[in-house]
């Protein structure tokens, strides 16, 4: 069977800063017609970064979607026409100071394709000794260092709540025990 749903009309019913909004009319592959809700993403990059004492970077910040603070690894939306490991290795210096000696790719994956084409490509980055953050104007960020086990922890008690973040924790917590 075909499962592909074909767009009859479309409209952008929102432009934003960093996301667009568009409704379309598809034909299912039963005959019939739907709407799709549909949220537009340029991409963005997540950083894994282990300190030389094997401590996670991270940073805790206050997300408005969820109303809380959560710990996460450093990430940030592409640029238009942005390759993304130079979105990684600015978004990790912008973040926390830490310059990337190296980055390697290890995976991309798509945040909610229910309803959204955001893709997350995910980087390893080997690191210098930190520098000073430099935040966008409108970004408040703490930079925290946490061992494997209380990255784990936190995901226990929701203090780390984010998939991207998890991912990273289970990618390390996996290669550690290839080692």
């Amino acid at each position: 069977m075909d499962f592909t749903e074909k767009t009859i009309s479309g409209e952008r019913i929102y432009s934003g800063k960093v996301i667009n909004v568009d409704v379309e009319e598809v034909g299912l592959p039963n005959g019939k017609t739907s709407k799709r809700e549909l949220v537009r993403h340029p991409g963005a990059v997540a950083v894994i970064a282990v300190t030389d004492d094997h401590n996670i970077v991270m940073v805790r910040q206050y997300r408005k979607a969820l109303e809380k603070e959560i710990l996460e690894i450093p990430a940030g939306k592409m640029e238009e026409g942005e390759e993304p490991h130079i979105t990684a290795g600015r978004e990790l210096e912008e973040e926390t100071g830490y310059k990337p000696l190296s980055l390697k790719k290890i995976a991309s994956f798509y945040t909610a394709p229910g309803f959204c084409d955001e893709l997350v490509h995910l980087y390893e980055a080997d690191i210098d000794k930190p520098g000073t953050p430099f935040t966008d104007e409108d970004e408040f960020v703490q930079v925290e260092e946490i061992s494997l086990e209380e990255a784990e922890d936190a995901i226990e008690k929701n203090l780390i709540h984010d998939a991207k973040t998890m991912y990273a924790v289970q990618y390390l917590k996996l290669r550690i025990n290839k080692e």
